[in-house]
């Protein structure tokens, strides 16, 4: 598909499923509100019109669509090539209609799923690190909520208003108005999008912390760096994207000074003058049972060797491995129509490649883990730019040459991999390693409700 075209293709999946009578009455009667909104608007996108915009063919959408709406169970698995787009939230809304459409939620193996990016991210968001809630999705309009988190943590009074959003930071920080940055388990010098802005953020701040496994791009900008134990090396809790609650026991110590990262968070609490003396993860979850709905039935007795998946309301609940059984949180689900969000940039006469970014099976992340794997190391030692054997042959390249790769933001030189998996006209690239940076090349464009950055598409030339 071509880079960036999403929301035609769903809207195209659901025109045809429409068009055919394909769509669950029932359900949509019973559980959803404005269906007459989405099939007047989805008129607009008959498969043959879209083709134009994705490169999909017309039959493979309508086969798509009728195999979709017909089996008795669909399951909707998507990443981060749905959401890293300037309309990446309109994207996921797209795939949500289809899902209520067909009523392909709320029964075993079917509904919708986000993979997430790195691990725990679905746990790191239960614990209130979205800049608008607190733990559990508690609102900070709720009063009764800042009254309970404040009387348990002995304090009078609780932040109302919301946080900055990442990419807000480091243009605050520009502009002089945001001046310090504690960084836990990440790396934006090198994984967020436009990097020369966020290097130049970085270094506009009074204070950063690092605190991580190992020297990243992000603790070359640090003032202090704090050596975290890693997940083998300390006791806790990981929630899966599942939501199941899962233990993580401790095998070795740390190795030198390195901690688990809740007791640096007590150290550095009690140095700052607020007393946090939790002696173990247990205590800590304890707490979170306290606070938190949700978690409310969860303690390390019960988690096992299996888990626990919120909702777990109660200590005898058995948790909830399925969600939107007979209603929705909100009561009835509402239909939404998105239109086609055009990406921030594209393919013309002087950057005409458009450059896909993602991973490799052998690297993970900003590869901080995997690139010091010697194994790994062997099979993929190095950043490859991979191009269709027709645009290499155009431009001269052999596979195996070095290159450069331009975009309006930067430059990166990397080896050339010629192969059938980039679509002519298209290149893909990862972000696994130090040496060549490639979110240097990547756009500004950012999703307008999350602000997620537009990783997947971005202009660029290849250079020999």
């Amino acid at each position: 598909m071509r880079p960036g075209g999403n929301i035609p293709l769903l809207n195209s999946m659901l025109h045809c499923i429409i068009e055919e009578g394909l769509f669950d009455e029932d359900f949509i009667k019973r559980r959803t509100d404005d269906f007459d909104k989405l099939k007047e608007h989805v008129k607009e996108y008959p498969p043959e019109k879209v083709f134009g915009i994705t490169d999909v063919p017309a039959e493979l959408v309508r086969k798509a669509a009728r195999k979709y709406a017909t089996s008795k169970n669909s399951l909707v698995l998507y990443g981060l090539g749905v959401a890293e787009h300037k309309g990446g939230t309109a994207g996921v809304i797209a795939l949500a209609n289809l899902v209520l459409a067909t009523g392909h939620v709320g029964k075993p193996h079917s509904g919708i799923n986000p993979l997430r990016g790195q691990n725990n991210v679905q746990g790191a968001c239960d614990m209130g690190t979205l800049p608008y809630t607190y733990p559990g999705y508690q609102s900070t309009s709720d009063q009764s909520v800042l009254e309970k988190f404040a009387t348990n943590w002995g304090v009078n009074t609780l932040p109302v208003t919301d946080g900055l959003l990442e990419p807000e930071m480091y243009s605050r920080a520009i502009e002089g108005k945001f001046k310090a940055l504690y960084c836990v388990g990440y790396d934006p010098a090198q994984t967020q999008a436009n990097i020369g802005h966020v290097h130049e953020g970085l270094k506009a701040m009074d204070f950063v912390i690092v605190q991580d496994l190992f020297l990243t791009e992000t603790a070359k900008f640090a003032h202090v760096v704090l050596p975290s134990a890693c997940f083998y090396e300390k006791d806790g809790t990981f929630t899966s994207g599942e939501r199941r609650v899962r233990k993580v026991n401790k095998i070795i110590d740390p190795p030198g000074k390195a901690k688990a990262d809740w007791e640096i968070i007590c150290l550095i609490s009690q140095a700052l003058g607020y007393p946090m003396f939790y002696t173990s993860p247990e205590q800590i979850m304890a707490e979170i049972a306290k606070l938190t709905p949700a978690y409310a039935g969860i303690s390390y007795d019960r988690i096992g060797d299996k888990g626990l998946v919120w909702p777990c309301p109660e200590p005898d609940h058995p948790g909830t491995p399925l969600l939107h059984t007979e209603r929705f949180p909100r009561g009835k689900a509402n239909f939404v129509p998105v239109s086609y969000i055009i990406p921030e940039e594209v393919s013309d006469d002087e950057y005409p490649f458009i450059l896909v970014t993602g991973r490799r099976l052998e690297h993970y992340n900003n590869g901080s883990m995997t690139r010091r794997c010697e194994g790994f190391d062997l099979i993929s030692p190095e950043e490859l730019v991979e191009i269709n054997p027709e645009d290499a042959k155009r431009l001269g390249i052999q596979d195996g040459q070095m290159v450069k790769v331009e975009s309006r933001r930067g430059r990166v030189k990397v080896r050339a991999l010629v192969t059938e998996r980039s679509k002519p006209g298209t290149v893909f690239m990862t972000f696994h390693f130090q040496d060549a940076l490639t979110n240097i090349l990547t756009s500004p464009g950012l999703d307008s409700k999350t602000l997620t950055p537009e990783y997947k598409v971005c202009a660029v030339r290849i250079l020999p």
